[in-house]
């Protein structure tokens, strides 16, 4: 556990190719996606919050600050971001934030302490996980004193794109390795749920972890 960062997990999105709804909540093996990510991030960071718009009290189970959207109009991944680093602020002791998305349940188990490694000694770094080519930037560790240069770019400039403010600031990535199944090969561990084809896969993937 890294007591010094704080962990939000982002579920703010409207889950269009799964159909709408909660995205979070579907069904993965005996429990949800939601729980498998909060199971994996939760031992990581000293404390945790979820990013979700709309009622909180469908979470309520869950025992988690939810926190809104702080702009309107369902900005993505940034807005949730945003909201994390603002609650991270006013509610926690932490210095850094670490971001993880509610629709990849398989990602490493060390991947905030990888992440803290690559920038804890430059303190306005953000540090952003890579597999092979890709990098994946809603898995990050982000400086909390990012909030203010993020709300200039979302409401004043209307940009909303992760990787945009990433290449705006300090940052470094920093690479995982594939995970690897029982019988043999390997995927990526960041692999992220899109479509019902997804959940299908997923649940295929469930079954053959190494």
């Amino acid at each position: 556990m890294n007591e010094g960062v704080a962990g939000i997990i982002l579920a703010g999105g409207l889950s269009r190719r799964m159909g709408g709804g909660d995205k979070a909540l579907a069904p993965l093996g005996r429990s949800t996606l939601l729980a498998h990510v909060i199971q994996r991030l939760r031992p990581q960071v000293g404390t945790l919050a979820l990013n979700a718009n709309g009622d909180p009290a469908r979470f309520g189970a869950l025992t988690l600050p939810v926190v809104a959207d702080t702009v309107p109009g369902f900005a993505g991944p940034l807005a949730g971001l945003l909201a994390g680093l603002e609650w991270a602020a006013a509610a926690t002791p932490c210095r850094w934030l670490a971001t993880a998305a509610s629709d990849t349940p398989f990602f490493p188990e060390d991947l905030v302490r990888r992440l803290l490694a690559a920038a804890e000694d430059r303190t306005d770094t953000v540090a952003v996980a890579r597999c092979g080519e890709r990098r994946h930037p809603t898995f990050a560790l982000w400086p909390l004193a990012l909030a203010r240069p993020l709300r200039r770019m979302l409401v004043d400039d209307g940009n909303r794109r992760v990787t945009a403010f990433i290449d705006a600031n300090a940052h470094v990535d920093v690479d995982f390795p594939p995970a690897e199944l029982a019988g043999g090969g390997t995927f990526d561990p960041f692999f992220n749920i899109n479509t019902p084809q997804d959940l299908a896969e997923a649940e295929r993937l469930s079954r053959s972890l190494a």
